[in-house]
C-alpha cells in the first residue's frame, strides 16, 4: 500500500532529510586516504547521536552500522570495517536518521585522491542522473516517467544501470511502497501523486548492470569487477512541486 503523506508529515520527514544531507555533507569533508571505513562510520555514528536523531541502518535486518560504505565495484550495503580507503577509488556512503519517528535516506559517491577521469564521470553522470529522473516527478506523472529518464540518460553516457536494487517508498518505514527502479517505461507504473515521498536512487555500473551479493551476507558488487556509483535522495512531491529533503 502506498501511504501519502500530510504537509504536516512532510514537515517532519525534513527535519531527519536535514540531519542526512549534513551528515554527507559532513563526511565528504573528513573522508580522506588512510582511514578506515569503520572510522567514517564512528564519526557518523556520532553526527546523527548530536543532532538528537537515530541511525537508521543499525540493526536494520541485522545490519551492523550506521552507514553503508562501499568501494569501487562495490554496489551498495558495504559493512564499514578495518578496510583502510586508497588513493584513486571511489566510495559510496548510504545515510539513514531517525527523527520523531520519521525517516531520512540519502547516498553519495566521493572521489578520494587521484581519481580516474572514466571513474569521475561516473560519479557525475550518477548524480545527474538522478536529476534527470526527478524532472519527471510531477504531480499526473508516472512512476516509469521517472525510471525511464534515469535509464536513458545514464545509458546514452555509456554506463550501466543497475535492475536487481531499486529506490523505494519512505516515510516512518525506511522502505515502503512502491518500488522506484531506474530502468523501465516512460508513462508505465502509478500515477503520481502530492504526498509521495521516494528515495530515489540510481546505481550505475561502469560495465555490466549485474550484480551479486558477497558471502557477507550484505555487500552488493558487479559482476565484472568494474566500478559502481550511487546517488540518492528522499524528495517529496509538494503542493508546491518537487522537493528535495535530504540536500
Amino acid at each position: 500500500m502506498i501511504y501519502l503523506k500530510t504537509p504536516f508529515e512532510i514537515d517532519k520527514m525534513r527535519k531527519a532529510g536535514k540531519v542526512v544531507g549534513d551528515l554527507l555533507k559532513f563526511l565528504e569533508e573528513k573522508i580522506q586516504v588512510g582511514m578506515t571505513t569503520k572510522q567514517l562510520d564512528t564519526l557518523a555514528d556520532n553526527f546523527i547521536r548530536r543532532h538528537n536523531a537515530v541511525p537508521s541502518f543499525l540493526n536494520y535486518g541485522g545490519y551492523p552500522a550506521s552507514i553503508c560504505c562501499s568501494i569501487d565495484d562495490e554496489v551498495v550495503h558495504g559493512i564499514p570495517g578495518d578496510r583502510v580507503i586508497q588513493d584513486g577509488q571511489i566510495v559510496s556512503v548510504d545515510v539513514g536518521a531517525i527523527v520523531d519517528g520519521w525517516q531520512g535516506d540519502a547516498a553519495r559517491t566521493f572521489l578520494v585522491g587521484n581519481v580516474s577521469e572514466e571513474k569521475k564521470k561516473l560519479v557525475k553522470v550518477a548524480e545527474e542522473s538522478f536529476y534527470k529522473g526527478i524532472a519527471e516527478f510531477k504531480v499526473g506523472n508516472r512512476l516509469g516517467d521517472i525510471s525511464h529518464a534515469v535509464q536513458s540518460y545514464v545509458e546514452g553516457n555509456g554506463f550501466s544501470v543497475v535492475r536487481s536494487l531499486v529506490g523505494h517508498g519512505i516515510g516512518k518505514e525506511m522502505h515502503e511502497d512502491p518500488n522506484v527502479p531506474n530502468y523501465g517505461r516512460a508513462g508505465s507504473g502509478i500515477e503520481l501523486k502530492e504526498g509521495l515521498v521516494l528515495a530515489i536512487e540510481p546505481m550505475i555500473n561502469i560495465g555490466t548492470y549485474k550484480v551479486y551479493t558477497k558471502r557477507d551476507g550484505w555487500t552488493v558488487v558487479t559482476y565484472d569487477g568494474k566500478a559502481s556509483a550511487h546517488y540518492e535522495n528522499t524528495v517529496a512531491l509538494t503542493e508546491n512541486g518537487t522537493e528535495i529533503l535530504t540536500l
